[in-house]
């Protein structure tokens, strides 16, 4: 009976001194990376968890979790426990493209997750090196159906945005070009500085810097032209779209996991909300090749579910499978 009435009273000791959401947080948060340090994606989550920590008084600890084309980070979310300490990182790959073409997929991009907000939206760029035989478009174009199968494009994994966008590519001008999955954005810059890949898409974050200092020269956006390399054209103005398409541009976001108590969720997204209206980080985040645009979580969840079923039309004709 004694033991009995220690339980009770060390449970309810802990109950009086419960975290509540006004007090949130107490303890330090992790923000989980889909990307390998260094990355551009890896430059976006510093950059927000530095400027959101004052807002809402706390500490973020970052944790790089790349691969799987960041299935692995996304599922580390889902199943983190839903107390506002574990938040990630993600958006078009990770909540739109894995689940289309990978209906055994571990996690449910609708259900498993608590959005917080959209961060913006930004195109992926296929860079090449410079000297690489085909400059635009048209001229890769001409090149991969001279020779069909002979060009090959890198990308940070199967069904990736990247992976996707040369899909699309493929598919809506006949190039016939084939795939290289890497593990991470950073494998590719890696080998195509030094030689080893000469064709690849990567998070406009990643290859816009490299185009602005000379390092490797941009061929096209997919699938919008980008304020951050506004000379270099998109598929859209090439006129390769797919039937009721509804993405302008791929998005960034941040999700915490399903059932993550409301009024954290909400503190979370008020503060990415005000970081995002700063007018240093809307900067910062153009040199990254994104463009600020808050959507709120209920709203981004609908469009993510739309998104999914628009961008099934290109898993199927491209057979593009992650199961």
């Amino acid at each position: 009976m004694r033991r009995l009435w220690i339980a009770a009273l060390a449970g309810l000791a802990f109950a009086a001194h419960a975290e509540t959401p006004s007090e949130y947080p107490t303890r330090p948060i992790r923000f989980v990376l889909i990307s390998a340090a260094g990355s551009g994606g890896d430059a976006l989550g510093r950059l927000l968890a530095d400027k959101m920590a004052p807002l809402i008084k706390g500490v973020f600890v970052m944790d790089n979790k790349p691969g799987a084309s960041g299935a692995i980070a996304t599922d580390f979310v889902a199943k983190a426990p839903a107390d506002g300490y574990t938040i990630g990182i993600g958006g078009a790959t990770t909540h739109v493209l894995l689940p289309a073409s990978n209906p055994k997929l571990s996690y449910d991009s609708v259900k498993d997750f608590a959005p917080i907000g959209q961060v913006g939206t930004a195109s992926i760029l296929l860079i090449a090196t410079n000297d690489f035989p085909a400059n635009n478009a048209k001229e890769l174009i001409a090149l991969a159906k001279k020779s069909p199968g002979s060009v090959q494009y890198a990308s940070w994994g199967i069904a990736s945005t990247g992976h996707f966008c040369g899909e699309l590519f493929n598919l809506r001008t006949q190039a016939q070009m084939s795939h290289i999955p890497y593990r991470s954005v950073v494998q590719i810059q890696t080998d195509m500085l030094g030689g080893h890949v000469k064709l690849a898409y990567v998070d406009m974050a990643s290859g816009s810097p490299m185009v602005k200092s000379g390092k490797v020269k941009a061929i096209t956006a997919c699938t919008s032209r980008s304020p951050s390399l506004p000379d270099v054209s998109s598929y859209d103005d090439e006129g390769i779209d797919f039937a009721g398409k509804r993405m302008g541009a791929l998005r960034w976001a941040l999700y915490a996991p399903a059932a993550t108590p409301k009024p954290i969720v909400g503190k979370l997204s008020a503060a990415l909300k005000q970081v995002l209206e700063m007018p240093d980080v809307k900067t910062r985040l153009l040199d990254l090749g994104i463009t600020a645009a808050f959507v709120g979580g209920d709203e981004l969840r609908t469009m993510t579910a739309a998104d999914i079923e628009g961008w099934k039309q290109i898993a199927k004709a491209a057979n593009i499978s992650n199961e």
